[in-house]
């Protein structure tokens, strides 16, 4: 039996930063990862000197960013420009994203024009969260009159949040989700793996004992209280507080008569979010200026980050391709139209072709804010006294990484509260992490 004050079950980004912030509140915090390397859905893969994200990754500046600079770490990567295009009926137009480019489309009539100026203008001050309870398809069509502003601003919107589910999606994360958009992206040098090293290394600097390779099966509960996390080697990390940082399914999956607490409405009222990515490395581009893409008519978005982060080692540009995914998803036909994408965008890729990767199904997050929720999960379990969830499933509002990181702050804070308010010993598992 081993023991510590704070258990994490989970080593991504969600786990890292609830490790990091419970040891820097003095916590003897276990970090438990079942995958041989940190990082969950934020790892980087290299391929022929080409580093791939799992997809295509953009660092908003949110409550991510906030929290990684709040860490110190060194986010080396570059804003890339917004200079884009829009793909309508099967032909490239230049999308409105500054007075300039708005000016110049063809997409938008004078009068749209004017009206998709005057939203930008007064988009800062908007109170989103008048709109939580409305649908995202509500929201645009009872506010903007222009069908092709519309249009226009469901690609942004789907874009800046990957959800591509307007009749369930609330506006209000959605349009808070915008606005950190419009003030652009970090693209990361070499990719989040980078990221995620730093996080790694800062939590071993405070402490934490990272266990990788170790596979939780179950959280052990009695009387109402966790008491301990059990791995497939047999090992027993006893802790009077734990913090489920996995997805969802897993979580409900390790915690005995989950059926009886609040993580059956979590996982029943759950919709996952998914897209299919394609990522290419090519030796140059064929058309140098058709960069950044979104889809106006069709669920898929463009992007060559090799534009703004250092990606390859040999300066082969590295492209993102994603498409959003509803329900009904096929493999092969997503690949065909995120190749036809690429076909129009930057016609005769495939003799250019140095690297590819195709990930047909992932998931973007487990679970966001939409109409049909009963309750935002966490931080808390109310039924079982010391278990905490964190992830992008356990957002109250916030998207992607951004829900990732907050979840994980207010499972900590939920433990710091509650140790403090029953007067628990600082030290009373003090020590036991080193035996790890």
């Amino acid at each position: 039996m081993k023991k510590a004050d704070v258990a994490i079950v989970g080593g991504g980004i969600a786990g890292l930063t609830a490790a990091i912030y419970a040891a820097k509140a003095g916590k003897q915090t276990v970090l438990i990862e079942k995958q041989e390397r940190m990082g969950g859905r934020a790892i980087t893969n290299q391929k022929n000197g080409v580093y791939f994200n799992l997809g295509g990754h953009a660092l908003y500046f949110g409550d991510a960013w906030e929290t990684f600079r709040e860490f110190g770490l060194s986010l080396q990567g570059n804003k890339p420009s917004i200079d884009a295009y829009g793909i309508w009926k099967g032909t490239l137009k230049t999308l409105p994203t500054n007075v300039r480019s708005l000016l110049a489309t063809p997409l938008v009539s004078w009068k749209g024009k004017m009206e998709f100026a005057a939203w930008l203008a007064k988009f800062g001050n908007l109170d989103t969260r008048l709109y939580d309870r409305v649908s995202l398809r509500e929201w645009i069509e009872g506010q903007i009159k222009d069908p092709m502003v519309r249009h226009i601003f469901y690609s942004l919107l789907r874009t800046a949040s990957y959800v591509a589910a307007p009749d369930l999606q609330a506006a209000g994360p959605a349009l808070r989700q915008l606005k950190n958009a419009l003030r652009g992206v970090l693209y990361l040098d070499r990719g989040w793996g980078e990221t995620v090293e730093e996080l790694r290394q800062l939590a071993s600097r405070l402490g934490v004992a990272c266990l990788t390779d170790n596979k939780a099966v179950s959280i052990g509960h009695d009387q109402g209280k966790v008491n301990h996390v059990l791995c497939d080697n047999g090992m027993k990390i006893e802790a009077r507080s734990i913090i489920i940082a996995a997805p969802l399914e897993e979580a409900y999956r390790l915690v005995p008569r989950a059926e009886s607490t609040a993580l059956h409405t979590w996982k029943e009222q759950a919709i996952p979010v998914t897209a299919a990515c394609l990522d290419v490395a090519l030796r140059r581009l064929p058309k140098p200026k058709q960069q950044f893409v979104y889809g106006i008519d069709q669920t898929v978005f463009l992007s060559n980050q090799s534009r703004a982060a250092y990606l390859s080692e040999d300066g082969s540009q590295v492209i993102s391709l994603l498409k959003y995914q509803g329900e009904e998803t096929n493999a092969r036909q997503d690949l065909l139209e995120l190749e036809q994408t690429l076909d129009l965008v930057q016609p005769g890729w495939r003799n250019e072709l140095v690297a590819k990767q195709y990930l047909p199904k992932i998931t973007v997050f487990h679970d966001f804010m939409h109409i049909k929720r009963k309750e935002n999960p966490g931080p808390a379990v109310p039924e079982i006294e010391g278990l905490y969830v964190a992830g992008d499933w356990a957002s109250h509002g916030e998207l992607l990484v951004d829900a990732a990181t907050a979840s994980a702050k207010r499972a900590v804070q939920h433990i710091l509260a509650r140790t403090e308010t029953e007067g628990i010993p600082e030290d009373e598992y003090g020590g036991a992490v080193s035996n790890l």
